[in-house]
């Protein structure tokens, strides 16, 4: 009877994800046109989704940073930073300024630094263990991609500024259509995100289907969005809706992670104890946050020409 409610639970939470999931995607790409310009509902879009995945990485590695006790102060870095990305993107994700704003992108370059410090941290963690570079230390010791998202919720957040300070009719970002170099963006951090997922869920040797579903939809991802933003500028309805379905996958995927939590001893009775040992319940959201991100630059990407 306990595991019929909690799958009842489970399946009510996913669908609401699964709705407002949707909902987000639809107001990051499709609101907004007749009041601003495309460029700027992008940059807004891309305020948004690093202020999801800035949320993503205060929770997760609060979470493991208390695990491990903070025994080294730098651990406190990135909630901080994190945080401060957090808001910067709520601030700009309201913003319709069409000027960068010099204290978020100051916050986003100071997430990207503490992101690509992390990744040192973390690549010491794992070299310093016996046995050096080898499958166990790279399952149990510091996952090196968790400060990759960091670095790219400070790198999305300092994109969307500096589209800001471009002109409406074709913006440019890195010396190409500003559409493409968003999309190539997006591409490589769903590429990125889903690697990480896969080491972990190879870890938990894929006892659970569904596990397959993220390291199989974030590649494609990926794949769809590199080359909606490589091909000539036009509609990608298949691009769209499967950018929107690994949205919704990225909260469903908390529902699976709520239940793993669930399956420990004590269950949610337990929480404080289970949510260390359980898998990352704010995890999941990262490949929303991404896939939210390559929505927005699709649609900036079919206004061009």
């Amino acid at each position: 009877m306990s595991r019929m409610i909690q799958g009842t639970a489970i399946g009510i939470a996913a669908g609401a994800a699964l709705l407002a999931t949707l909902a987000l995607a639809r107001a990051s790409t499709d609101g907004g046109a007749s009041e601003s310009a495309a460029h700027l509902d992008a940059a807004r879009s891309f305020n948004r989704s690093s202020a999801l995945l800035a949320l993503s990485v205060l929770a997760d590695s609060g979470i493991e940073h208390y695990r491990g006790s903070f025994t080294n102060r730098a651990m406190y870095a990135p909630l901080a930073t994190s945080l401060l990305s957090l808001g910067a993107g709520l601030h700009g994700g309201a913003d319709r300024a069409s000027r960068r704003h010099p204290v978020r992108h100051a916050i986003y370059l100071t997430a990207g630094a503490v992101g690509v410090a992390g990744t040192g941290f973390h690549l010491y963690n794992v070299t310093k263990r016996p046995g050096g570079w080898s499958w166990h230390n790279f399952f149990y010791a510091a996952p090196i991609g968790a400060p990759m998202a960091l670095l790219l919720s400070g790198a999305l957040g300092a994109v969307a500024e500096r589209l800001r300070d471009e002109p409406a009719t074709e913006p440019r970002l890195f010396d190409m259509q500003a559409g493409r170099a968003l999309g190539l963006l997006a591409a490589a951090g769903l590429l990125g995100t889903t690697a990480e997922v896969a080491l972990l869920h190879f870890r938990g040797a894929f006892q659970n289907r569904a596990m397959y579903a993220p390291v199989t939809a974030g590649p494609l991802a990926s794949a769809l969005m590199a080359y909606a933003a490589l091909a000539a500028p036009r509609e990608h309805w298949i691009a769209r809706a499967w950018l929107r379905l690994t949205a919704a996958l990225g909260f469903i995927g908390m529902g699976f992670h709520a239940r793993g939590i669930a399956r420990n001893q004590g269950g949610w009775r337990n929480w404080s104890q289970n949510i260390l040992n359980g898998p990352p319940l704010p995890a999941p959201p990262s490949l929303s946050a991404l896939a939210i991100a390559g929505l927005a630059a699709l649609r900036l990407r079919e206004t061009e020409r």
